[in-house]
């Protein structure tokens, strides 16, 4: 049964060009969109669905989700010439 939040972790395929999610608290979880409200509005389809499927879900509940996000980024800087 679920008795928790549920802690979703996104990152920024730089090569895709998409957000990736995947969470230890959902078996099976892994789905991408191209901005994070695509992505949220999946993980509403999708959470439910996976937690019944792995007989974590009983009767009807609200699921709290925490959506993580994380863009790495590099940063070039110029030296100064002067």
């Amino acid at each position: 049964m679920l008795s928790k939040e549920i802690k979703v972790d996104a990152f920024w395929d730089d090569e895709a060009h998409v957000w990736v999610a995947t969470s230890n608290d959902v078996p099976g979880l892994i789905t991408e969109a191209d901005t994070m409200e695509q992505l949220m509005q999946k993980l509403k389809v999708l959470i439910p669905e996976l937690l019944e499927a792995n007989g974590l879900l009983g009767d009807a509940i609200d699921i709290p989700i925490h959506l993580l996000g994380k863009w790495e980024e590099v940063i070039k800087t110029h030296p100064n010439n002067g």
